[in-house]
């Protein structure tokens, strides 16, 4: 690898419209491509089949950590009224679970909430400072009306000369190969 080829982050197309966003993540894909990413000012339905990318597992973490939550609140619930302290009130049974299911639910909430937000992170691989798709200019763009592909030179595919040839050929505009600062 030539001291050239050490300074590039990657390469960088912008789009015209949503549309072209979304076939040209199907061609990038297509193409294979692993390291890239689709930039548009608001999500674009059916973008991430586009692109490709699996269903998260977010959802399952969650509904664990939902389960977790509520048969712990419940048994621990379960525990401390029947086995620790049995103490019979109003004559009712050990163990009356109707007065149990605000705080099972409130516990079922409060850890799926924080595996939500966890599991956010750690799969999206935030916090991330920095992307090299930030050297652009025309990348600040991207707020407002800008639509953008950007392949990492990550990729095992990647090659600059041939990855910018790639990115013009399906319709990109103002391709600009991202060197580090």
């Amino acid at each position: 690898m030539s001291d050239a080829t050490q300074n590039i982050e990657g390469v960088l197309a912008e789009f015209k419209s949503p549309s072209d966003l979304y076939h040209a993540a199907e061609k990038v894909r297509d193409a294979g491509y692993k390291n890239f990413d689709c930039h548009s000012p608001f999500p674009i339905h059916g973008m991430d089949g586009a692109m490709g990318l699996k269903r998260s597992p977010l959802g399952w973490i969650v509904g664990l950590a939902a389960l977790v939550g509520t048969s712990s609140a419940l048994g621990l619930q379960w525990w401390a009224s029947t086995i620790e302290y049995p103490i019979i009130i109003s004559g009712k049974p050990f163990f009356s679970f109707q007065a149990y299911l605000p705080i099972t639910f409130a516990l079922g909430v409060l850890l799926s909430a924080f595996a939500a937000l966890i599991g956010m992170l750690v799969l999206n691989g935030l916090p991330r400072f920095f992307h090299p798709v930030f050297y652009s200019d025309m990348f600040a763009k991207v707020t407002d009306d800008g639509f953008f592909v950007s392949v990492e030179a990550a990729d095992p595919k990647f090659d600059s000369n041939q990855t910018r040839a790639f990115l013009e050929s399906i319709g990109g505009t103002n391709v600009e190969v991202l060197q580090k600062s």
